[in-house]
């Protein structure tokens, strides 16, 4: 019962916008067809399973209760890309051939979003990155006649100057800088040098490393040496969670700070102890918000039999991403890619999600819905994330539009 009427508190809006005629589908008929993909099982996992269940939380709302979009219910594609880039790019490939979808929702990292954006580019398909924060993927084709690549996850271009203005806030000047090999770890990487730079700073230490890495105890001493007062982390959540493990070896009391992984459940279990006041920027906290927010957190642990998310902003951006998507179809009239690409630029109506009301979130110059006055930073305490600063907490019971 509680989590029919959370549901129900979660659509209210959609039944206003759908109308009678939306709610006219048939299992009988043709059902709109949408790709989802991230790796849904490995390191990455968590990101992944977070983000799909986020989406079919959404998806499921929407088919059951506003009767799906323009007289058709939606139907999810799903592949598991394993965070391998080249798998990626065949499987996605494949989906684009042959399973007929309108869109998708997908990348969680960078560089499987790197291998796999053109594809979307060049097959004229719309696709909604609701996790990955890579810069670049935004970018690409940001001065191409049409870009069809859109975004709602905070990129890093964001990101990386919240997490050192905060480091600067709390005094620190001397950054080590770990960031794995991956294009997540190298597009992090530079843009928290430009941060820096822009602070007239450079990292006393930069120390890379392959994902599935078991100890970097090495890397760990050699910026201990350096004089670091600070490490800042791009990587994900086990790697992570290897950092952490290392700095404790070395009983080096430095502060941790680092990107969204770590919110990670794979983090914050595989560190243990050693993650405790690691402090992290991210766009949403599982905890209790304005009313959306506190529906969307009862719905998901209830539909999915969990207290904790694994990656929460994972989950509320997934969500959204699909409601994004929901309302350009309705807008469009028509699961025709090139009509839903028009109405995601030039959404009509605000759209209330998890992360926010999504007002113009879109234009045809600027595909990131998430804007740097979304961010809060987190920290890792007694096993959860909680707001590191009183005032974040208390701001998160006023939805944070988009900054212009």
């Amino acid at each position: 019962m509680k989590l029919a009427y959370f549901a129900r508190a979660l659509l209210l809006t959609l039944f206003a916008v759908a109308g009678p005629g939306s709610a006219t589908a048939t299992s009988g008929e043709e059902t709109i067809r949408i790709g989802v993909f991230c790796p849904f099982s490995g390191g990455s996992a968590d990101m992944g399973v977070s983000m799909r269940n986020g989406i079919r939380l959404a998806i499921e709302e929407i088919n059951g209760m506003a009767g799906g979009v323009n007289g058709k219910k939606i139907e999810l594609v799903e592949v598991d890309d394993q965070a391998n880039p080249e798998a990626a790019r065949k499987a996605i490939g494949e989906m684009l051939a042959k399973e007929k979808v309108v869109a998708a929702l997908g990348v969680c990292n960078t560089g499987v979003g790197l291998a796999t954006i053109d594809l979307f580019q060049t097959a004229r398909v719309p696709l909604i990155v609701p996790v990955s924060t890579g810069t670049p993927l935004t970018k690409k084709y940001a001065d191409a006649p049409e870009n069809w690549i859109f975004r709602v996850s905070p990129r890093d271009e964001i990101q990386a100057p919240f997490i050192v203005a905060d480091a600067l806030k709390r005094g620190f000047r001397k950054f080590a800088l770990f960031a794995d090999t991956t294009g997540y770890g190298e597009a992090g990487k530079n843009d928290v040098e430009q941060a820096l730079a822009a602070a007239g700073l450079k990292p006393v230490s930069v120390q890379r490393f392959a994902i599935g890495v078991k100890d970097l105890s090495e890397q760990v001493r050699e910026a201990k040496a350096a004089g670091a007062d600070v490490v800042i982390s791009y990587t994900v959540g086990p790697e992570a969670a290897v950092l952490a493990k290392s700095i404790e070896k070395q009983k080096w009391p430095v502060q941790l700070m680092g990107s969204w992984p770590l919110c990670w459940r794979n983090f914050i279990d595989g560190a243990g102890p050693a993650g405790e006041g690691a402090l992290v920027a991210v766009s949403f906290i599982q905890q209790a918000s304005f009313q959306r927010r506190n529906a969307f957190i009862t719905a998901y642990t209830q539909k999915f039999n969990t207290p904790i998310i694994p990656a929460p902003m994972a989950a509320a951006q997934g969500y959204d991403a699909a409601l994004l998507l929901f309302y350009a179809l309705h807008q469009a009239q028509s699961a025709e890619p090139v009509r839903v690409k028009a109405a995601l630029e030039d959404l009509r109506r605000p759209v209330a999600g998890v992360i926010t009301t999504y007002d113009k979130p879109f234009s045809k110059t600027d595909h990131d819905a998430l804007s740097g006055n979304m961010l809060v930073m987190g920290i890792v305490r007694k096993g959860a994330v909680d707001y590191a600063y009183r005032e974040d907490a208390l701001r998160g019971y006023v939805v944070q539009r988009k900054g212009q």
